[in-house]
C-alpha cells in the first residue's frame, strides 16, 4: 500500500482540528496521528504549578517514538501508539494499535519542527490564526476538557504557550507548502488541500 502523510501545524487554538475534521471527512482511508498522544509524561503537574513543566517546547515531545511510529506506517507495517492523559499529564498504560492507510494526518504543534519528520511529510500546512483567536479557543478548551482553571490557562499562556509559539511554531510557517489563514473556514484554500487529498485516495496500490 503507497502511504502519504499530511503534517497539519500551526499555534494552539489556531483551527487545526477543523481543518482535520474536514479532511477526514472525505474517506475512510484516512488514519489521524495527533501529536499531542506523544507527550511525555510530568505527574507533577497541576493547576498551581502549571508552568513547572513547558509543554509549548519540543522536549516535551517524544519524537523519536513519533517518528518510528511514522516510519512503521509510511512502511504499510502496523505500529503501537502511546496514549496521553491531559487531566493528570501522564502516559496512559494502553497504547493504541494503528493500521497503516492510504493517508495519515498528522496534526500537532510542532510536526514541521524536526526535520526528520519533515522529511516524511508529503504535504506541509499551517494554520495562521491571529493570537488573539488562538488564545480564546484554547481558554475554553482547557477549561471545559482538560480541567484547567482560568487563572492556570491564562498563567500557561504568557508564560510559556506565547514564548513558545514565537520560537518553535511560528519560524517553521517557511516549511510549510501551503499557508492556510484562518483554518478550514477558508474555503479557498480548503479547496486546494481537498484536491491532493482526492488524488491520493484515488491511487492504485
Amino acid at each position: 500500500m503507497g502511504v502519504r502523510i499530511i503534517g497539519i501545524t500551526g499555534g494552539s487554538g489556531s483551527g487545526k482540528s477543523t481543518v482535520v475534521k474536514r479532511i477526514e471527512a472525505l474517506s475512510p482511508e484516512c488514519l489521524l496521528i495527533e501529536q499531542d498522544s506523544y507527550y511525555k509524561s510530568a505527574p507533577e503537574v497541576n493547576n498551581d504549578n502549571i508552568t513547572a513543566v513547558n509543554f509549548d517546547h519540543p522536549d516535551a515531545f517524544d519524537m523519536d517514538l513519533m517518528l518510528s511510529n511514522l516510519n512503521d506506517l509510511k512502511n504499510g507495517k502496523p505500529t503501537m501508539m502511546p496514549q496521553y492523559d491531559f487531566v493528570t499529564h501522564s502516559r496512559k498504560k494502553e497504547m493504541l494499535r494503528l493500521e497503516p492507510k492510504k493517508l495519515i494526518i498528522l496534526d500537532g504543534l510542532m510536526v514541521l519542527y524536526d526535520e526528520r519528520i519533515r522529511n516524511l511529510l508529503d504535504l506541509k500546512i499551517f494554520v495562521d490564526t491571529p493570537a488573539d483567536i488562538r488564545f480564546i479557543r484554547r481558554l475554553k478548551r482547557d477549561i471545559e476538557e482538560r480541567g484547567r482553571t482560568m487563572e492556570s490557562v491564562i498563567k500557561q499562556y504568557t508564560e510559556v504557550v506565547r514564548p513558545g509559539h514565537y520560537s518553535f511554531i511560528e519560524p517553521t510557517k517557511e516549511f510549510a507548502d501551503i499557508i492556510i489563514p484562518e483554518g478550514g473556514y477558508n474555503e479557498n484554500a480548503m479547496r486546494v488541500l481537498f484536491s491532493f487529498v482526492s488524488s491520493v485516495l484515488k491511487e492504485e496500490d
